[in-house]
């Protein structure tokens, strides 16, 4: 599997910023239509770009400062995926539009949030040459791919061992594809999805990666909470 391969290679000794220069360059392997990518971290009261495939991934980041506006910095605030298929064409963020069109070859554009120690600190950052390249098949690889990002660096932070990283990263896979199903299924948001997840969690006392699991292998179908029984 390309990401236990992945697993393996970053826990040979790397650091933070290893990890996640590993990362970027795995993005534009794995994710359909990713030219450049690159990591974006909270610092103090300032961004910076820790890791990036390319030159043009860290002007794209170096843009997004400048206006103060762009798909890498809402997904730090923001949980939802940011995706913007045609920069040409943005409402949601026209001034860097504006600017990666004019200086870049860079024509779309997606954010995801990356958590270390539950904070949220830092983005994943993907960029497509061609207009309208990223689409769904797209942004679930790079969700899965952040989820990956996550769990690696807090792994990384905290020393643990690539094991933890495999079992972690199984983990996200999981449940970012039964939330997936469950918002496909029953017409939610990513957040109530995963509020399905975490309530059938706590009613049967079970963690919600093994919840995620029983919903993938059912495909989409949450499993029953069983009633407790009656004693005369």
């Amino acid at each position: 599997m390309l990401f236990t391969a992945l697993a393996d290679a970053l826990y040979q000794g790397a650091d933070t910023t290893e990890v996640c220069a590993a990362i970027c360059m795995a993005a534009t392997r794995l994710v359909p239509g990713c030219d450049h990518a690159s990591v974006l971290m909270r610092r103090n009261d300032d961004f910076v770009t820790v890791a990036a495939s390319d030159q043009i991934a860290r002007h794209v980041d170096f843009l997004e400062r400048a206006t103060g506006e762009g798909p890498c910095l809402d997904a730090i605030e923001d949980e939802a995926a940011q995706v913007e298929p045609d920069l040409a064409n943005s409402r949601s963020w026209p001034q860097l539009a504006a600017r990666v069109v004019l200086e870049t070859p860079v024509r779309g554009a997606m954010g995801f949030r990356i958590l270390v120690n539950n904070r949220k600190v830092g983005a994943l950052n993907l960029f497509s040459d061609t207009p309208d390249r990223f689409d769904t098949a797209a942004t679930e690889r790079a969700i899965v791919l952040a989820a990956f990002a996550s769990v690696a660096l807090n792994a990384a932070i905290s020393d643990e061992n690539v094991e933890t990283l495999r079992r972690g990263l199984q983990s996200n896979r999981e449940i970012g594809k039964a939330v997936g199903m469950l918002m496909l299924l029953n017409d939610v948001t990513h957040d109530e999805a995963f509020t399905m997840l975490r309530r059938v969690s706590q009613e049967m006392n079970i963690k919600v990666a093994e919840v995620a699991r029983a919903v993938v292998k059912e495909r989409g179908q949450l499993p029953s909470v069983k009633p407790k029984r009656q004693y005369e």
